[in-house]
């Protein structure tokens, strides 16, 4: 199961629309309602709230799911989504509002106009539209037409700052896409000089063992960082039995590994300042996720994290990798992974980022050229999610 954000016009995460993978083959191709059924199945023994943090999930629903099935999830936290294949026949019509009357929010997938659908436009809560199969003509057309219906509008695949422009300039309220992963880069543009002593600290946290002298003074020259650093390594993160109160005293107690560990997520935390929060969280589970997987390929784990965790670095400072990797020189194979280089210390990051849209075919491709176990990875990946939410409680 994947996750992929929706976030508001303020680039604040709305909700989730969850993912389902069924098996080791590239796509489903079987039963739909057996997609369905596995896909709540996991909802129930995982949690909704767990998999989204507490916010909305958008699930995609078949029509046998909606008489019964979708009853096992909260209406308070789910958002069903009624898919562009079902016809609005009478018995979906009613089968809609009786689940509207339980408190459920309904959602109108890959929406285009067809006859008889005004009934379930009336019911909707949402109404996605795809991007990448519609042009702005169409979607004036659909505006007018949706003209007086109280129903957000979410614009799904928008992969650039461009199209997310656009869609605000149409009147859509969310966006679904990783348009924030793509900000748009001022040509010869500089890391600002107060995120400078950050970059000293990651390059200082590569050596193995640390500098505890030279790593703690850059650190405590920075208030708001110290801060962040020392609730982290007193928080269930770290699961520290006393209370830490000094950077030193943190290097020592918890190691050099797990220092390593929380010192990276408290400065990506700060270099992600207004920046959407669902960027720090990608990071942050990109780490996590590499950290866990790197046994998998026999790759070193604290290389891994940072691998991961570094990726969008650059997207957070609105420079360019090559610019980012001037001023934090890297070991040769790290900078290889993060400049794209097809290298085994690339392979961990290409399947995360192939995970986060959906493309089982792409995490197959990455998996095999890397002789990986296709369940275990995703595994790893399952338990870095939980562990970036717990993280981030204590990253602000």
């Amino acid at each position: 199961m994947a996750r992929q954000p929706i976030l508001d016009l303020r680039g604040r995460v709305h909700g989730y629309e969850l993912l389902f993978r069924k098996g080791p083959e590239a796509a489903f191709r079987g039963d739909g309602n057996m997609a369905t059924r596995t896909m709540l199945d996991n909802a129930v023994i995982f949690g909704l709230e767990t998999l989204t943090g507490g916010l909305p999930a958008f699930v995609n629903c078949t029509r046998e799911s909606l008489d019964e099935l979708v009853h096992v999830l909260p209406p308070s936290l789910a958002v069903l989504e009624i898919l562009e294949t079902l016809e609005p026949t009478p018995d979906l019509i009613q089968a809609c509002r009786k689940l509207k009357a339980l408190g459920f929010r309904l959602a109108l997938d890959d929406f285009t106009w067809k006859p008889k659908i005004e009934p379930l436009v009336e019911l909707a809560d949402y109404i996605k539209v795809d991007f990448t199969l519609s042009n702005s003509k169409a979607r004036k057309e659909l505006r007018r037409r949706l003209s007086g219906v109280s129903v957000a509008l979410i614009a799904e695949k928008v992969e650039t700052q461009e199209e997310c422009k656009q869609a605000r300039e149409e009147g859509f309220t969310l966006i679904q896409g990783y348009y924030f992963c793509r900000p748009v880069l001022l040509k010869g543009q500089k890391i600002p000089a107060n995120r400078l002593s950050h970059i000293r600290i990651l390059e200082l946290l590569q050596y193995e063992p640390l500098n505890l002298h030279r790593l703690s003074a850059v650190v405590k020259q920075d208030a708001a960082l110290t801060f962040r650093l020392l609730r982290l390594v007193n928080s269930p993160v770290c699961a520290m039995r006393q209370e830490i109160s000094s950077i030193e005293s943190a290097l020592m107690v918890v190691g050099d590994e797990a220092f390593r560990r929380i010192a990276t997520l408290a400065i990506t935390s700060e270099l992600n300042a207004n920046h959407p929060p669902e960027l720090l969280r990608m990071a942050i589970v990109r780490g996590r996720f590499c950290e866990l997987a790197a046994e998998l390929c026999a790759l070193v784990p604290t290389e891994q994290y940072l691998v991961g965790m570094l990726s969008l670095v650059p997207t957070m400072l609105r420079v360019s990798i090559e610019e980012f990797l001037l001023s934090l020189p890297l070991q040769g194979r790290m900078c290889g992974a993060l400049l794209g280089e097809d290298c085994a210390e690339r392979g961990l990051l290409r399947w995360a980022e192939r995970y986060e849209r959906g493309d089982w075919a792409g995490c197959d491709a990455v998996a095999q050229a890397n002789g990986l176990d296709q369940e275990a990875v995703a595994r790893r990946y399952a338990e870095a999610v939980v562990w970036a939410e717990a993280a981030l409680a204590f990253t602000r």
